[in-house]
């Protein structure tokens, strides 16, 4: 276990050990005790001692206690350790900050009120907290001049912006549709009696020239782009209303315009510094697939590639030659062999390590499937190992590989509870910029553009029996809790979380759509009875819940608000689950089909308003992708209202199926209180629900709608009442 090496900060208020209790709920000698402090070299006694000290003897079945206080950290803990739980000591609130508090301001500028503090030289952050309120990173303001896109970025009348200073720290934003893009600047010259604005060229080909487009699984064939400016980003030019702050990261100074009446030399000015604060890991971390190129290929065999058929990366290998074999050799405890089956497929033997594996094994399917499981080698000793499968006719097609690399061991019977976490930044945007896909969910700039998303200040990475419960997200650069990498059993309730630059849950993937493997699923995550609100601050395209893949997912009676885009987002895939003829209809040329393992997910008694106040597309409660016929899930007992630029309250989007959405309450006087779109959208009853919007769209296929309650003036009946006092946290 890799330690934590703090930074050591003074308690909000003097902590002393007089009298200290130990709780009922721990056992003397399972307890242990931190101070911001630290009263102690050794936690003997149930004396306090330092952070660093309490992790250092903490081990299975012991409790942690932090006593109140601001413990600032100077790196991640990582808390790998199982059966072991981290709690507030009762009725104290011990504070978790990622964030460097910031004395010494001296006026800079006195015409503007502009003040300065000494930072290290290459300091990195993108956020800025000044009295516990966000303070804006300099920027100009929304729309405020024309711009025109050229070959490599904008051209613009206004000519004082060719003498920004620090141009490559400046960012270009647009929000567009249900996109927020950025893009950092190579150069800002002269144009006649204008300033033209070269884009960093990598970020300019994502997010312009050549859109990424992986289609179904990973995305829609929407695809909005920079093409436009909304704001211009982070610029001493910039700075020029009260609350807006600057960071010359080379020459080590940060700026600041107080607002009115703040005395800067007083207040507390906190940068952060740390993207994620605490940090739990099992094995294997993130596992994704690689494309079939990197096999091994003995006889005759076909490389296709630009198929448009769903293949992975757009390739396949596939043989019709009896005896043609593909051998992989990786390192690792497993390996899922990717393929397509067909109804001319046919049977194929495997060996592992030279050793025949005696099983059946088939890529015969009733229709055309991509990406399927073709071969799963599990629980192998880890270490080198060769997998080869060979043909045995009429037909085998290859289309990718996933390692396990270690052996499937989570991190279990963790909780955390009564803690505030705070002060948390995320500084690739600056560098690579935002190449957005969908509900805060992005590109890697370089290819093969794998799926990427923002940290979160608390994340659990293949977690088990997880539990987050009573704590306090606020003040962050990025996600407040996060559940990834197949964690299951776990939950997250009755936390606030609250002013996050990106979204406030975030669970799943959106990568591991192909997993046969249950051990590898994200399954079984309850987030209940929390209050999400103001989240997306500086990424407007995050919402409050988001899950990607996963199983038994309960969405259950949480309060979201005031969001840029949706309140809950579940579900991915797009179209990518439904049949070929429903793809047809909706007009599209080839059908991407394959496999999606999520179902038995349920979105239940949700409090959701005052979202959509940003970007389009989306709505309070949104759903995306297929779910499991043989475990249908549900939108049941939610109370949606008040969403000012949404698309349909209740969202079915693109391949959404297998939902029974009832009993709900939708009261919105724009768009529509329900929306399915196009035909890959099947098989959803929408039944006994109360709106007093009688806009719908249904050009889903199977997609019914019975038994709506119309109402107006605000004359609820009694059973649409008592889904809206039942809406929203329990406790």
């Amino acid at each position: 276990m890799r330690h934590l090496r703090l930074a050591l900060g003074l308690a909000a208020a003097v902590v002393t050990t007089a009298g200290l209790a130990v709780p009922a709920t721990a056992a003397p000698d399972t307890a242990f005790y931190a101070a911001p402090g630290g009263f102690g070299r050794t936690c003997v006694k149930h004396q306090p001692c330092t952070l660093e000290t309490a992790l250092d003897r903490l081990h299975s079945g012991s409790v942690l206690y932090l006593r109140g206080g601001t413990y600032r950290l100077s790196r991640t803990i990582e808390l790998n350790q199982s059966n072991v739980s981290i709690r507030a000591y009762p009725g104290e609130t011990p504070v978790l900050t990622g964030a460097r508090r910031i004395t010494g301001f001296t006026l800079s500028d006195p015409a503007k009120n502009i003040y300065v503090a000494r930072v290290p030289r290459g300091t990195d952050t993108r956020q800025l907290f000044v009295d516990g309120a966000r303070a804006e990173r300099a920027r100009t303001a929304l729309n405020s001049a024309t711009f025109t896109a050229t070959a490599t970025g904008f051209t613009t009348p206004d000519p004082s912006l060719a003498k920004v200073t620090n141009q490559g720290d400046v960012e270009v934003v647009q929000e567009n549709k249900w996109k927020h893009m950025r893009c950092p600047l190579s150069s800002i010259t002269a144009a006649g009696t204008g300033s033209a604005l070269t884009v960093q060229p990598d970020c300019w080909q994502d997010n312009n020239v050549s859109v990424i487009n992986s289609q179904f699984p990973f995305n829609g064939n929407g695809l909005p782009k920079l093409d436009g400016v909304s704001w211009l980003e982070n610029a001493y030019q910039f700075l020029t209303e009260p609350g807006q702050w600057y960071l010359d990261r080379g020459a080590g100074k940060l700026y600041y315009m107080p607002l009115p009446g703040q005395n800067i030399a007083q207040a507390d000015v906190e940068l952060p510094l740390l993207d994620t604060l605490v940090e739990a890991s099992g094995t294997p971390g993130h596992i994704a697939p690689v494309d079939d190129s990197a096999g091994t290929y003995s006889g005759a065999w076909t490389n296709s590639t630009g198929r448009q058929l769903g293949d992975f990366q757009d390739g396949v290998h596939a043989t019709q030659a009896a005896g043609a074999s593909i051998s992989y050799t990786f390192t690792g405890a497993g390996l899922d062999v990717l393929g397509e089956t067909t109804a001319d497929g046919g049977a194929f033997t495997v060996t592992v390590d030279g050793k025949r594996d005696p099983a059946a094994h088939s890529s015969h399917g009733d229709v055309r499937l991509a990406q399927q499981v073709l071969y799963s080698a599990r629980n192998l000793h880890p270490g080198r190992h060769t997998v080869t499968l060979t043909n045995a006719g009429p037909n085998l097609l290859v289309d990718a590989f996933a390692v396990t690399p270690q052996a499937v061991r989570p991190v279990h019977d963790v909780s955390v509870s009564g803690l505030t976490f705070t002060g948390t930044t995320w500084t690739l945007p600056s560098h690579v910029g935002y190449i957005d896909n969908q509900a805060g969910v992005q590109w890697a700039v370089k290819a093969p553009h794998a799926p990427l998303r923002p940290p979160a200040a608390l994340e659990f990475h293949r977690g088990k029996n997880i539990s987050v419960t009573g704590n306090t997200f606020t003040h962050l650069g990025d996600v407040g809790v996060a559940f990834t990498d197949g964690t299951q059993d776990s939950s997250i309730t009755r936390n606030l979380i609250t002013d996050t630059s990106a979204g406030g849950v975030a669970v799943g993937e959106v990568d591991d759509y192909y997993l046969s493997d249950p051990s590898r699923m994200t399954l079984d995550t309850t987030i209940a009875d929390n209050t999400i609100t103001t989240v997306g601050r500086d990424y407007h395209d995050a919402v409050g819940i988001w899950v990607g893949h996963g199983r038994q997912t309960v969405i259950d009676h949480n309060e979201i608000a005031h969001t840029p885009y949706s309140g809950i987002s579940l579900g991915w895939g797009w179209g990518w689950a439904s049949p070929c003829e429903l793809q047809a209809k909706q007009g599209l040329a080839v059908c991407r089909r394959g496999t999606i393992y999520s179902g038995d997910n349920h979105i239940l008694g949700n409090n959701i308003h005052d979202v959509m106040r940003t970007l389009l597309d989306g709505g309070p409660i949104y759903t995306l992708g297929g779910q499991d016929p043989k475990a249908p899930s549900t939108v049941v007992g939610n109370w949606v209202h008040d969403a000012p630029h949404n698309n349909n309250m209740l969202y079915h989007d693109e391949g959404s199926s297998y939902w029974d959405t009832h009993d709900n309450v939708v009261s919105n006087q724009t768009g529509r209180w329900v929306g399915m779109w196009t035909p890959t959208i099947h098989d959803i009853a929408i039944h006994d629900n109360f709106t007093d919007n009688t806009v719908v769209k249904n050009l889903g296929t199977n997609v019914v709608i019975t038994n709506t309650t119309v109402v107006t003036d605000g004359n609820w009946p009694p059973a649409a009442k008592a889904v809206m006092a039942a809406s929203g946290p329990r406790i």
